[in-house]
């Protein structure tokens, strides 16, 4: 996207969502900080019980419903940084509107934060917002990114500043989805797809009782789900747009998992959850190795290598 990250290990979206410990997770030797989800409004989520651990997994289940302090205190948030490290900001819809006028939402939330982030992801693969993901379908998505393309160019102009977009998509998708995805991702100049959110499906917990709670997956059951999609964007994908690989990471085999599938870098959620701090540098290390292995001098190189062949 052209931004250098510190390292390729990130902070993935939600675990940050107000914006107010960005300082915090930038001493745990995270590349890069995603922020939010960040709603026009403020916003309660779902209501509680909402997030479970299903700790003999590695896993969790959370249906938060993008609770949101909204754009204005997240934006105060966000003057309390006191680091370099790059920010991205992820940005989503407000519950109570209508998903035919959810662009008004990304388009709000693209305008407030512009100016304060290093990139933002436009969030349409969170199972807990009511018909938020039918923003994945063809029509309703080229529509979507037809305008968030139109106020990026706008933005840009006013404050001569062009600002990567990511796009955060769901492992519930088929081949013919994620091609139709990739091909509006290359058509609409979006810089990169972060791949992915949790999932609906209940892999490897069916026979718990906690499956049966409404939610979205992450942690380890999702691992493969997340691959298949990015092995299969980066098939349709021009190499030259960045996946950022995201789900079920909890050792560093599980990371370098998702750079040969056909990732460029990689953010973690439920694996900080489980193993802590360390499993950040514990990463990085394996990243080294790798590079040092395959005789390169840095993992954009090891990371060009692997996907040209």
């Amino acid at each position: 996207m052209g931004i250098d990250f510190l390292s390729p290990v990130g902070l993935a979206a939600g675990l940050d969502k107000n914006a107010s410990a960005v300082n915090a997770f930038a001493t745990m030797g995270f590349g890069w900080l995603e922020v939010g989800t960040v709603t026009p409004l403020p916003q309660p989520g779902n209501p509680k019980k909402r997030m479970f651990r299903i700790a003999s997994h590695d896993a969790i289940i959370n249906r938060m419903g993008f609770n949101s302090c909204g754009l204005e205190e997240f934006l105060q948030n966000l003057k309390q940084r006191r680091t370099q490290i790059p920010i991205g900001i992820n940005i989503g819809k407000n519950a109570a509107t209508r998903v035919e006028k959810a662009a008004d939402d990304y388009i709000t939330c693209l305008d407030a934060v512009y100016r304060n982030a290093d990139y933002i992801t436009v969030n349409i693969s969170s199972p807990n917002t009511k018909d938020l993901r039918s923003l994945q379908d063809d029509e309703a998505l080229s529509s979507l990114l037809e305008k968030i393309q139109n106020k990026r160019l706008e933005l840009t102009d006013r404050l001569q500043r062009s600002l990567p977009i990511a796009l955060k998509i769901a492992p519930d998708l088929d081949q013919l989805q994620i091609e139709t995805i990739a091909q509006l991702v290359s058509h609409h100049r979006v810089d990169a797809v972060i791949a992915t959110n949790t999932t609906t499906q209940r892999p490897q917990i069916e026979a718990l009782p906690v499956a049966s709670e409404e939610g979205g997956l992450s942690g380890a059951p999702v691992r493969e789900l997340s691959n298949n999609v990015i092995r299969a964007l980066r098939k349709y994908l021009d190499t030259q747009i960045p996946i950022i690989g995201v789900g079920g990471i909890l050792t560093p085999d599980d990371a370098w998992g998702k750079i040969e599938a056909g990732a460029s870098a990689v953010q973690i959620y439920t694996g900080l959850i489980y193993r802590g701090p360390q499993l950040l540098a514990s990463i990085a290390e394996r990243f080294a190795y790798e590079t040092r292995k395959h005789r390169l001098y840095s993992f954009n190189e090891l990371v060009r290598s692997i996907h040209s062949n």
